[in-house]
């Protein structure tokens, strides 16, 4: 089998850098990972595109929780999208969903026409949805170019064998991008069970802040007032190690 595309996720420009320095292959840039990623800022992801040598792929997701959206939340997206194309991004990553865990349609061609000639994935919100099968169908009518997908469980490997349906369901019609606590130990495993030809993990590592006055009062946005002094880092050590491990014959 050839070796898989790898894709990384980081939030903020040290993730990426980090990422690229690393040997990603491509790179999805978020905002916010304790929440599963956010749109970053515009400022983020000029800088990202500016320092770029591999693809830049840009989370559009305006908060955390679930992915079904108000009227105001979509605009939004779209606008993001539309200014993420004039910023020269290679690709944006989206999902909307309806009240009974299917794929929005309506809404999810608008975004890919709004996108394009960037490239789109669907990120996980497809293992939100009531039916891989019937989700996988609804994407590929919409025109999505790849998924996001650990196989609609916590881990690519307890979702090893739905990832392997995907795959062959997907054929050359869409890209399935295997994700899900992938690390060196297992992500050889989960290629070559699957057959995955993309795979995409986070590699992160929480290191002390470097602030030395530290106030036990206030702990800001709910966290842990202990959270207030940590940072989660993109870990290139980890990155490489996986990467040679998913790409090893």
């Amino acid at each position: 089998m050839a070796a898989p595309l790898i894709e990384l996720c980081v939030e903020g420009i040290d993730g990426f850098l980090a990422a690229q320095e690393a040997g990603a292959d491509r790179v999805e840039l978020c905002a916010s990972l304790m929440e599963g990623g956010l749109t970053p800022s515009l400022a983020t992801v000029r800088a990202a595109v500016k320092a770029a040598r591999i693809p830049v792929h840009v989370i559009i997701r305006p908060r955390g929780g679930d992915f079904l959206y108000s009227q105001a939340e979509f605009e939004t997206m779209r606008e993001d999208i539309s200014a993420l194309r004039a910023e020269g991004v290679a690709g944006v990553v989206i999902g909307c969903l309806t009240p009974d865990g299917r794929i929005d349609e309506a809404r999810t061609k608008e975004l890919v026409a709004a996108a394009r000639p960037m490239s789109v994935t669907c990120h996980r919100a497809f293992d939100m949805t009531e039916d891989a099968e019937d989700a996988l169908e609804a994407l590929i009518r919409c025109g999505v170019d790849r998924v996001l997908t650990s196989g609609q469980r916590d881990t690519a490997l307890e979702g090893i064998d739905i990832l392997r349906q995907a795959v062959a369901q997907a054929g050359d019609r869409i890209v399935i991008m295997g994700c899900g606590a992938l690390d060196a130990g297992n992500i050889k495993a989960v290629r070559d069970g699957a057959g995955l030809k993309e795979m995409h993990f986070a590699a992160l590592k929480t290191v002390p802040s470097g602030m030395r006055f530290r106030n036990p009062h206030v702990g800001m946005g709910g966290t842990e007032k202990d959270r207030e002094y940590e940072l989660t880092l993109t870990d290139p050590e980890s990155v490489r190690a996986t990467i040679a491990a998913a790409k090893a014959p």
